[in-house]
């Protein structure tokens, strides 16, 4: 079918998009319109866990529309709570409240601790946050984020986020006050270019934060569900937090978000917080399959083996081009390539032939890279190679 065909005016714009149609979707691979294929390293920006369209996704929501779609979530159901005794028996938490977006589950944390800070710090409500950090597009947070110019393109603000600087333990010290409720961040900076928060700032801040009787909430929407070769991000640096948000790759491509947190936390009462889609069957049926697949220790040890395989290889085509090397953990992994090329890259890659490679450059001089975490070598290396005849182009 020729794009022309699609009437895509009826659709809000809010980005620039090719003027190509995916149809089908299977692994690492889409096709579109046309019938060209496409190698996906964005698998919707991390979000399909397990590649497109994977077996025990669609037989989980096979079975389940077939017995119960939404009873509401005013009742109890058995995915939901299946699910919810998966996460807290698999975190350090002890209550999960379910909802459909990474958004919502971190305008979730900030309401929960804003309750906390009522009933215990007299009232406090501030957490600080991060230059360069993103949690979100609800008009709190926006203002949560450190994105920039997200500061005026709806302005007023929501006030209540002071920015630190990422693995500046004093920068965070000299924010707190007796409004300080806690500190917010994500483990890896997805949106802000792959940066990761170091083991020894995250120690440092739990121990911050605790000093100050404060809360630390990890944003795990990008990091969670084995992206970083551990189940959750915050493993990685042997810490309890006391509040963590889940989504993207816990649907493994539906929408489904969580809101953890430790019992002395867990404060709402009835009338705090709610949804009408929350915790439903049909998406918490989906993610105690992801869960199931994810969480298995051998499953996590060959996304680590993964990782490691695509940091080497792409400090080898770093060395190769002249470009700045390249950091991330597990399958979350950007390439620093030194001049404004990213969006030329991205678009190259999508345009070759005899089928494309899907990429994503959040920062004019990045490469962000975001498999499926069952990604073979094979695919692994075909990557590059594509990648390889790309820089060979525009760096010649």
């Amino acid at each position: 079918m020729e794009f022309s065909q699609y009437n895509v005016n009826s659709l809000m714009y809010i980005t620039p998009r090719p003027e190509i149609v995916f149809t089908e979707g299977r692994g690492m691979w889409l096709t579109d319109n046309n019938g060209k294929r496409y190698l996906d390293y964005l698998q919707g920006w991390a979000v399909n866990c397990l590649g497109h369209c994977p077996a025990v996704i669609h037989e989980a929501l096979v079975a389940q529309s077939q017995k119960l779609l939404n009873p509401s979530p005013a009742f109890y159901n058995a995915p939901m709570v299946e699910l919810a005794t998966m996460l807290t028996q698999q975190s350090c938490f002890d209550r999960v409240f379910f909802t459909n977006s990474g958004a919502e589950a971190n305008e979730g944390a900030v309401k929960l601790a804003r309750k906390w800070g009522q009933l215990n710090k007299n009232g406090a409500y501030e957490i600080i946050t991060f230059d360069h950090g993103f949690h979100g597009r609800t008009l709190a947070m926006m203002s949560a984020s450190g994105k920039p110019g997200w500061d005026t393109i709806f302005a007023p603000q929501v006030s209540g986020f002071p920015k630190a600087d990422l693995n500046d333990i004093a920068s965070v010290e000299k924010l707190i006050t007796d409004k300080t409720v806690g500190v917010m961040l994500e483990p890896v900076q997805g949106e802000g270019g792959v940066i990761p928060a170091s083991r020894e700032f995250m120690q440092a801040l739990r121990a911050l934060t605790e000093k100050h009787g404060i809360l630390l909430i990890v944003d795990e929407v990008q990091t969670g569900m084995g992206r970083t070769g551990e189940l959750f991000g915050y493993q990685l640096s042997g810490i309890e937090p006391d509040i963590m948000t889940l989504a993207k790759g816990i649907g493994g491509g539906v929408p489904l978000g969580a809101l953890l947190c430790r019992e002395e936390v867990a404060c709402f009462v009835p009338g705090d917080q709610g949804g009408t889609y929350n915790g439903a069957p049909l998406m918490t049926a989906v993610g105690i399959a992801v869960l199931k697949t994810v969480g298995q220790p051998e499953f996590l040890a060959a996304v680590k083996e993964s990782g490691a395989y695509l940091s080497q290889q792409l400090m080898k085509l770093s060395d190769d081009f002249g470009l700045q090397g390249e950091r991330g953990e597990g399958l979350l992994r950007a390439l620093k390539l030194g001049q404004p090329i990213g969006a030329q890259i991205v678009e190259t890659a999508r345009n070759m032939e005899p089928f494309g490679l899907l990429l994503n450059s959040p920062r004019p001089d990045l490469l962000r890279f975001m498999p499926a975490l069952n990604v073979s070598k094979e695919e692994i290396d075909q990557m590059l190679a594509m990648l390889r005849e790309i820089l060979a182009q525009i760096k010649k």
